[in-house]
């Protein structure tokens, strides 16, 4: 996953599983981060988001 996003879809990405941990979500990895956006960032540096992209007809 983190290889074939492009920047936006990336911020996207982040941010929704950050919003998710904000509200309580468990958060997939071990980390030492107490932050949301920290969180999600790692977890998506981790590919372990479970997030697709859909990208039109492909």
């Amino acid at each position: 996953m983190a290889g074939q996003d492009n920047r936006y879809e990336k911020a996207r990405i982040i941010g929704a599983r950050a919003l998710q941990v904000a509200y309580g979500a468990p958060v997939l990895i071990d980390t030492e981060q107490t932050q949301p956006i920290l969180i999600a960032a790692e977890e998506y540096d981790a590919a372990v988001l479970p997030f697709t992209v859909g990208r039109g007809e492909q």
